[in-house]
């Protein structure tokens, strides 16, 4: 090919391919949104938020510059979650994040098109939400909470650090499936290590008062509370558990400071939250929930809160300590 074909060549395929890559550059560009629907969204919830957008950043999206956030807070109440997914798909974002299992379940009646991801739900396969891991179908993916034993493990560190526990209150909402079904899985393996465990199961804040008012007159040995039930319910049970001495297990780090907490193990939500911020960025991409399988969590974490347990009296055996990912002086 002589130099004068070659030249034309080059300026064709360059007016041919030009408008595409232009295309390409205006789509990532331009502005997109991403909903955001939460039950509500206490000080640990938000620090997990603050870990999603900071994973968006570190993948090129910025808010105010190439995405907008809608977020959406039901605030606890339940029956607004339906009212808040229809907002959001009436704004016609790009993508709706959830956070547990209610809003996912409210974001997936209010529509079949937009695709969702869940940053954290116990059981999405359980609950309904997808078809399987690996092949999720429809327009959810995301990430699953649990792995196998994770909620028995932690019941075996309590039972470590407080030999004579034997009653673990365990409060859960009827309404969430994939809690119910960590309560069913946790009802078969407490009797192994000589524990009773009682659910509660609250729908209201003034449920959970009435609750816990008739427990004062026979205390648990300690609480069991998941991260879900604490974001609803938190001045209830720390009032509960500071006049009572209860001491409570949590299962996320991201609690293991909160008042009366004694332990926590479970997944490092923050870290499912950053890589729901993945699953965002290749569906803005082009990629289809369908086609990208629910993760699983991929890390682990045992936090001992030293100072609750002294002053409880509890004395922390070294070998627990050892184990321990961190601990709370």
């Amino acid at each position: 090919m002589n130099t004068r074909r070659k030249l034309l060549f080059a300026l064709g395929a360059s007016a041919f391919f030009a408008p595409r890559i232009l295309f390409g550059q205006q789509e990532l560009a331009r502005r997109r949104r991403i909903g955001f629907l939460t039950r509500e969204t206490d000080a640990s919830v938000s620090t997990q938020i603050d870990a999603f957008r900071q994973r968006l950043r570190d993948l090129g999206w910025v808010e105010g510059k190439n995405i907008g956030i809608e977020y959406r807070d039901a605030s606890g109440q339940l029956d607004r979650l339906r009212v808040l997914a229809g907002e959001l798909v009436t704004l016609n974002v790009d993508v709706i994040v959830t956070v547990n299992t209610p809003p996912t379940q409210a974001a997936k009646e209010a529509t079949s098109s937009i695709p969702i991801v869940i940053a954290v739900s116990a059981d999405p396969v359980g609950a309904g939400l997808v078809r399987s891991l690996g092949k999720p179908g429809g327009n959810v993916t995301g990430l699953s909470l649990l792995a196998p034993d994770t909620d028995q493990k932690a019941l075996e560190f309590l039972k470590q650090m407080q030999p004579k526990t034997t009653r673990v209150v365990m409060i859960v909402d009827p309404k969430n499936q994939g809690m119910m079904l960590r309560s069913d899985a946790i009802q078969i393996v407490a009797p192994k290590l000589a524990i009773e465990i009682e659910s509660i199961p609250i729908l209201s804040s003034g449920e959970l008062v009435e609750a816990l008012t008739a427990a004062t007159t026979n205390p648990p040995d300690s609480l069991f509370v998941l991260s879900p039930i604490y974001a609803a319910y938190r001045m209830e049970i720390v009032e509960f558990a500071t006049r009572m001495k209860v001491p409570i297990l949590f299962d996320t780090s991201g609690l293991a400071s909160e008042p009366n907490a004694l332990l926590s193990y479970g997944a490092d939500i923050s870290d499912l939250f950053g890589r729901a911020a993945t699953f965002v960025d290749k569906i803005l991409r082009g990629a289809k929930p369908a086609d990208l399988p629910v993760e699983q969590p991929t890390k682990f974490e045992l936090v001992i809160n030293l100072k609750a347990a002294r002053g409880f009296g509890i004395d922390v055996p070294p070998m627990l300590l050892v184990r321990a990912d961190r601990v709370i002086e």
